[in-house]
């Protein structure tokens, strides 16, 4: 049997692509269609080079996302309507591009094209058109020779011609930007053209190879073994994608991508500074592929919103051929790198109780860099204290132990103890002696214990900022 065919809207043309639908983008946009102003440079994700625009139809008007061609596959780009460097062309320069070349933000030009992708996504999407936004927008793209100075004077000169107007795809800033010169006229025609091809909608298709959310780790980890593996993917089921409060429990649905939460107003209302907390960790191109359920499934000792989670008290809801079950997320991991998930079984959902009035959230995190890298020792922690004593408190902790890690012995010490530096103290020393770290490319065993300890302190600060003469040294 053949390989499948795959349709989809590339730059201003249709196009069917008869290769196998686990194939990476990156290698059928530069061998198959001869479009080499998108480049080939990590094929990890990290250098931003070859970025593309993904638009999907979402309530009638496209979403577009800058993602890496190099981590996306074939069959997830079906029914979408893919934009490359190519596709970007106008009559002119664009403000964009103009800007990078009379502010000196381009030498080589290898990194270029992934940059001016970057902001077309920033434009098209970003729910306010602002500096910081742009800049975080350009998080996952790296300039080896020209340096990044020239291209933030570019970024103030762009945003300084922009308009602030018009939500994320709504018509007003789709035709805001075509009558600026800013992106072609054929992102105008798009909508209806894909809605000739069907859209994007799969309900519950059955499972026929192995399962691919953002892919994000997995086509890193396994390129080759999924190219001929007909994958399922899971970021086109709409009942797994979402976020909504039931009864007071926040519900998040498992192929909902890590963008999603940190946009999400109800899940800023209800952890005020998670969106920072989530910016740590990947660039937004990652940010716009990676999912909840894939960060939770690759069983990290130290995924960062494996550890967020835990300490929320969150409970995962897993669908199989068993029926559907639900178990509290510190159950889900049952030793390195292990699950405690059926044969066949699909986390559909995970929920926690929303945060009571009068809660504190803390996520603290130490790695090489501020930014984009993976923690030596991350942490958080969910607690209320009123009147001098601690009503609640739950703790979590990574890179301690073969898993994600919930503190219970520690937040069990905690809970109705009176918020005292001694008290927080000796809760510092339960927690020493529930965790297990080794020595490794992050850190030795005491560093990482050194750290958690560190960490600890600065969770309970931000409880207590008037105990810091009693915690710190």
């Amino acid at each position: 049997m053949g390989a499948p065919t795959t349709r989809f809207l590339l730059n201003r043309d249709e196009v069917r692509v008869d290769l196998p639908a686990g194939t990476v983008l990156l290698d059928v946009l530069r061998r198959e269609r001869g479009l080499t102003g998108t480049k080939e440079g990590c094929r990890e994700g990290d250098c931003g080079a070859c970025m593309v625009l993904l638009g999907e139809p979402l309530d009638g008007v496209i979403r577009y996302r800058a993602v890496n061609s190099c981590l996306l596959p074939l069959g997830d780009a079906a029914g979408r309507h893919v934009v490359t460097i190519e596709g970007l062309r106008t009559s002119a320069l664009s403000p964009a591009q103009r800007a990078f070349v009379e502010d000196g933000a381009t030498q080589c030009g290898f990194c270029t094209p992934g940059f001016i992708v970057s902001l077309a996504g920033f434009l098209l999407s970003a729910p306010h058109l602002t500096v910081d936004a742009a800049r975080d927008a350009l998080a996952g793209n790296i300039c080896r020779c020209t340096g990044y100075v020239s291209i933030r004077r570019a970024l103030h000169r762009i945003c300084a011609a922009l308009p602030d107007r018009g939500s994320p795809g709504a018509p007003d800033r789709l035709h805001g930007l075509i009558a600026g010169g800013w992106i072609p006229e054929h992102f105008a025609e798009a909508a209806a053209r894909l809605r000739t091809m069907g859209g994007t909608a799969v309900a519950a298709p059955a499972v026929t190879g192995p399962l691919v959310a953002g892919g994000t780790d997995l086509f890193v980890q396994r390129a080759a073994e999924l190219l001929d593996a007909a994958p399922t993917f899971l970021s086109r089921r709409r009942e797994l994608q979402g976020i909504r409060l039931e009864q007071a429990v926040c519900l998040i649905g498992a192929a909902t991508t890590w963008s999603d939460l940190e946009d999400s107003p109800l899940l800023r209302g209800l952890l005020p500074g998670i969106e920072g907390h989530l910016r740590l960790a990947a660039s937004r191109p990652i940010r716009h592929r990676a999912t909840v359920a894939g960060n939770l499934v690759n069983a990290s000792p130290i995924g960062d919103l494996s550890i967020l989670l835990l300490a929320l008290g969150t409970f995962v809801r897993l669908s199989g051929r068993g029926g559907a079950r639900e178990l509290p997320l510190r159950a889900l991991f049952t030793g390195y790198k292990q699950l405690a998930l059926q044969d066949g079984e699909l986390v559909t959902e995970v929920g926690f109780d929303a945060p009571p009035e009068g809660a504190v959230f803390s996520f603290e995190k130490v790695s090489r860099r501020r930014h984009l890298d993976i923690a030596s020792v991350n942490s958080a922690m969910l607690a209320v204290a009123r009147a001098g004593r601690i009503e609640s408190m739950s703790l979590s902790a990574g890179g301690v132990a073969p898993v994600p890690l919930h503190l219970s012995r520690a937040s069990a010490f905690l809970a109705g103890a009176p918020l005292d530096a001694a008290t927080l103290r000796a809760a510092m020393a339960v927690a020493q002696e529930e965790i297990a770290p080794i020595s490794d490319v992050r850190g030795s065993a005491g560093y990482k214990r050194s750290l958690l300890g560190r960490l600890l302190t600065a969770h309970f600060l931000r409880l207590a900022p008037e105990l810091e003469a009693g915690l710190l040294p």
